[in-house]
């Protein structure tokens, strides 16, 4: 082979492994979107909330509801479709046990290569709950250790870790009962969790539709005399 065919050779494959690295960049991008718009309102409405809830109680929280979920899978569960277009069980558990694991490692000052590259670990190992529970227990100790002006290189760009814990608050929210749903188990959430998630989000009702990763968004049928767990849900584009 010539020096150019070589050249040629070469290029097409970090071409290809460039590629490979963007797809796998813009799903990761995609799946995080929700709880960016979760986090941004979090962020801005948390001098108003927290003088009711800590900021740090939502995320434990959270945790415990996430756990008590994850807790009661069997194995055929795995493989179960979810709310979540595309996702089995095992990617919606993956995805939060992963955004877990790699915001401990945001939190520790972890590079944008580095938690990228923690896509391509086992988050789950043998025992999934208590991957889940050992991560998630880091991250509250972190956070509580953590100014939340920080800077933290998230995959969606360089955040304040105040931003990284609304992430967080709002994957846990939501998922499980996306989670509870595919495994038809009780889908009731804490009810101050699903306070919080309303007050950041239904200010942005408008345009939640609009944004592709919230369905169609709020379906017009739920009345303001519904349940709140049920408004949240719908605000969200899911339908319960």
């Amino acid at each position: 082979m010539s020096g150019r065919s070589r050249g040629e050779a070469v290029g097409r494959e970090v071409l290809m492994e460039l590629l490979g690295r963007a797809e796998e960049l813009v799903d990761h991008i995609t799946g995080h979107i929700t709880a960016y718009v979760i986090g941004h309102g979090l962020t801005l409405a948390r001098r108003a909330y927290a003088a009711d809830m800590d900021q740090f109680d939502l995320l434990d929280r959270g945790g415990v509801q996430f756990a008590r979920v994850l807790g009661a899978l069997t194995p055929p569960d795995w493989a179960s479709p979810t709310p979540c277009e595309g996702w089995t069980v095992r990617d919606l558990v993956v995805h939060v046990v992963g955004g877990t694991v790699m915001s401990v490692a945001l939190l520790d000052g972890a590079s944008r290569d580095e938690v990228f590259a923690l896509r391509e670990t086992d988050v789950l190992g043998d025992e999934p709950l208590e991957a889940f529970r050992t991560a998630q227990d880091q991250l509250s100790e972190r956070f509580r250790k953590t100014d939340l002006e920080m800077i933290v290189h998230h995959m969606v760009g360089d955040i304040p870790a105040g931003m990284l814990l609304g992430f967080r608050i709002g994957d846990l929210t939501l998922h499980s009962w996306d989670l509870a749903r595919a495994v038809h188990a009780d889908e009731t959430l804490d009810p101050v969790l699903v306070q919080a998630a309303w007050d950041a989000m239904a200010p942005m009702r408008e345009t939640m539709g609009r944004t592709g990763v919230f369905g169609d968004g709020p379906s017009g049928a739920v009345g303001d005399d519904a349940p709140l767990q049920v408004r949240l849900l719908d605000l969200t584009g899911r339908r319960p």
